[in-house]
């Protein structure tokens, strides 16, 4: 089973949430993202939830109420948990008939309003945790205008190594360091010697940088050794969340060769609560492709229906605010702006490579995008690119200045689809700030 447009991304759709028919809400009753929470300063177990304008839909209450039928019901059933694992394992006929009975549910004139009423409680009032038990994670590096720009610093004449444009890269990070509004200690870490031949240095890194990223949640996953063709990839993932991949700049380049990057970025990786389903991102499918003048996938990842509708148009933000900017009430400052549909790779294309050798996916596992930086210099997704490898300080409105990220540095990352005549689909954000050095 493939989405479509249907019901459920009807654009005249109103709530009976009133918020969620603001123009400014993120969560419109087209949307229904997914995220497990609990409430603030309670003992209670965090639970699946969904939301709903300024709300959430407590689903592990509902599911004690059983109130739909079917493969509705049955999925319901699976939010009785901790977590959205059960929910994804289930697959896309489930998550389809889930988010139909949720959406005719929430609609102006539902008559299932005074049953799910009581259930709603205050995303001001909610504390979140990841939404799934994150098994896996795998980080690619998708953006060629990211990898290019990152290249010239360090080889000018060559800034693309000669399989980049043939297979998408990645490497396996560390699950156990993603969280939500996460505030962590600087890493320290091993540096290069300040001079060749000499011991290298240890201590707090000072070149900390953050990174604009989208996560993407498997859904069902594939037994090992069968790989998932790109024709079935999209059925295969659940949705999409923003991930900040932190980086350790100066560590990075100490350590990362031979084998990559370790110690550098597997200190935090912080999510947004949310995962937009791939349904609810449907009507932002867009074409993808390559200029004439670029080489074609590899026949396992190339497919007209991919080319079609394989890239996603959502809008992406990252706003910073300081100690000093806080302490005097100053709005947050955007850094940059890029857009996902600027990736040089697509969603399916990672899960049909990632799989191609009988790598088996499980639901929950996470794939990072890497970077999403944008065409444009201004298109930046990371501190590395923005001062030009620290060459070029960043003027803050308040005053300060930043070439990489200083303690009691705040990132606030945001995502949202837009486009005209239809509600925004936000995802919420990514906060994360930065805590002095533990020695």
């Amino acid at each position: 089973m493939t989405t479509t447009i249907n019901e459920t991304h009807d654009p005249s759709l109103k709530s009976w949430v009133a918020s969620a028919n603001a123009d400014a809400s993120d969560f419109p009753v087209q949307n229904l993202p997914y995220g497990a929470f609990r409430r603030k300063d309670s003992n209670e177990s965090f639970r699946p939830g969904v939301a709903i304008g300024d709300q959430i839909l407590d689903l592990a209450a509902l599911a004690a109420k059983a109130p739909f039928e079917g493969l509705a019901a049955e999925a319901l059933a699976a939010c009785d948990s901790d977590s959205l694992n059960a929910l994804m394992a289930l697959g896309q006929a489930h998550w389809s008939a889930l988010r139909l009975a949720l959406s005719r549910a929430l609609r102006e004139g539902a008559a299932l309003r005074a049953t799910i009423e009581p259930l709603l409680v205050p995303q001001a009032s909610a504390q979140y945790t990841t939404p799934a038990r994150i098994g896996d994670y795998t980080d690619f590096y998708i953006s060629l205008h990211h990898a290019t720009a990152i290249g010239k610093q360090f080889r000018p004449d060559n800034p693309l190594l000669p399989n980049y444009k043939w297979v998408p890269i990645g490497y396996h990070g560390r699950a156990s360091s993603i969280g939500v509004d996460q505030k962590f200690p600087r890493p320290v870490g091993q540096t290069r010697p300040a001079n060749e031949g000499e011991a290298p240095q240890f201590g707090p890194c000072a070149r900390l940088d953050y990174e604009l990223e989208l996560g993407i949640f498997v859904g069902t996953g594939n037994t090992q050794g069968d790989r998932i063709d790109l024709a079935d990839a999209d059925q295969h993932v659940f949705g999409l969340c923003i991930l900040n991949d932190w980086s350790a700049r100066d560590i990075q380049a100490w350590e990362y060769q031979p084998l990559g990057p370790f110690l550098s970025k597997n200190f935090a990786s912080t999510i947004s609560p949310w995962i937009v389903t791939m349904e609810a991102l449907e009507p932002f499918r867009t074409q993808w492709n390559r200029g004439p003048s670029e080489p074609q996938p590899m026949p396992y990842l190339a497919s007209d229906a991919n080319r079609a509708k394989g890239a996603y148009d959502v809008q992406l933000e990252v706003l910073m605010t300081t100690a000093q900017s806080r302490e005097a009430k100053t709005p947050p400052v955007t850094l940059s702006r890029s857009n996902f549909r600027d990736a040089y790779w697509n969603v399916a294309q990672l899960i049909a490579h990632h799989t191609v050798n009988g790598c088996n996916l499980q639901p929950g596992d996470m794939l990072g995008t890497g970077t999403l930086s944008g065409p444009q210099p201004s298109e930046a997704g990371s501190l590395l690119e923005l001062s030009h490898g620290g060459k070029s300080p960043i003027d803050l409105p308040w005053g300060e200045k930043r070439t990489f990220l200083q303690d009691g540095d705040q990132i606030i990352m945001r995502a949202a689809c837009v486009k005209a005549g239809y509600p925004k689909i936000g995802f919420g954000q990514s906060v994360g700030q930065v805590l002095p050095a533990k020695l």
